[in-house]
């Protein structure tokens, strides 16, 4: 998939959630994990430290469920400045 502008900067996870089948639900079902995992990310604005470590790969199943729509390093690449406040 072609990069363009307005997919590499200052995209949101919320962005990605929205984007996913379900939302949050899909999320959730997608990665593996419960619903309030999935509103944690969100108020943090990014995936767990797992993710980051390479311990899991939910960027990679978030990637996946919306078609390549955000690659996995973008996703890894969310801003908490641009997180869901709560």
């Amino acid at each position: 998939m072609q990069e363009t502008p307005e997919n590499t900067e200052k995209l949101a996870l919320s962005e990605v959630i929205e984007a996913v089948p379900g939302r949050v639900h899909g999320a959730a079902k997608v990665c593996g994990v419960s619903v309030r995992a999935v509103y944690k990310w969100l108020v943090t604005g990014r995936l767990p430290r797992t993710d980051y470590t390479g311990e899991t790969q939910y960027a990679s199943q978030l990637s996946a469920a919306v078609h390549g729509r955000f690659s996995a390093s973008q996703i890894l690449s969310c801003s908490k400045v641009n997180s869901v406040k709560g």
